[in-house]
């Protein structure tokens, strides 16, 4: 009897480590086939959509948890035609903000990084498209703040677009060439 308990409790543990093995290349494979949305149909996300990729910006890693980040939301057409000129109606832009206090041992613009980064994942799993832009936040900060009603002591760093994609564009005719892995990976040797 014991015998096939320990045997049970070594196949459930078995199952548990592929499992794991799996999800991990799930998610490496989920990352690999993603790309950045350029075309983009005018169906409005869904609020609970919204929500979940919020949170996943929330959830991301912070030196020391300080979160030093801010999320602006922007739905009206008129304002995010402010931001990007060639936004599709249905589109929301969410401005990632980060504290303008520094802090030493803290680059909030990777902080705020990692949150636009988990957000796009977050929206790219979804069955979303996302794009990253960094272009406008020069005129966000310079013009936009008070219209776009970015808090008081934080600056845009990265503006993410989120919208539902034009199922006609995939990642292979949507995507720009890509260096390769021995043009960017460098290993250190002895």
């Amino acid at each position: 009897m014991k015998k096939n308990i320990i045997t049970a409790l070594l196949f459930v543990l078995l199952l548990v480590s592929l499992h794991a093995q799996n999800t991990a290349d799930d998610v490496a494979d989920f990352i690999l086939s993603t790309y950045s949305t350029k075309s983009f149909i005018n169906t409005p996300i869904q609020a609970a959509d919204l929500e979940k990729i919020l949170m996943c910006g929330i959830k991301a890693p912070s030196a020391r948890n300080t979160q030093l980040w801010k999320f602006t939301v922007v739905r009206d057409i008129a304002l995010e035609r402010k931001v990007i000129s060639n936004i599709t109606e249905g589109n929301i832009l969410i401005i990632v903000s980060g504290s303008e206090k520094s802090q030493p041992g803290i680059d909030i613009s990777f902080d705020c990084a990692l949150a636009t980064q988990n957000m796009y994942l977050a929206a790219q799993g979804l069955g979303l498209g996302a794009h990253i832009y960094t272009g406008p936040v020069e005129n966000i900060n310079k013009n936009l703040k008070t219209t776009l009603k970015i808090p008081e002591g934080y600056k845009a760093i990265a503006v993410l677009r989120i919208g539902n994609k034009d199922s006609r564009v995939d990642a292979t005719t949507a995507a720009s060439k890509r260096k390769g892995y021995s043009e960017i990976v460098n290993e250190s040797t002895k």
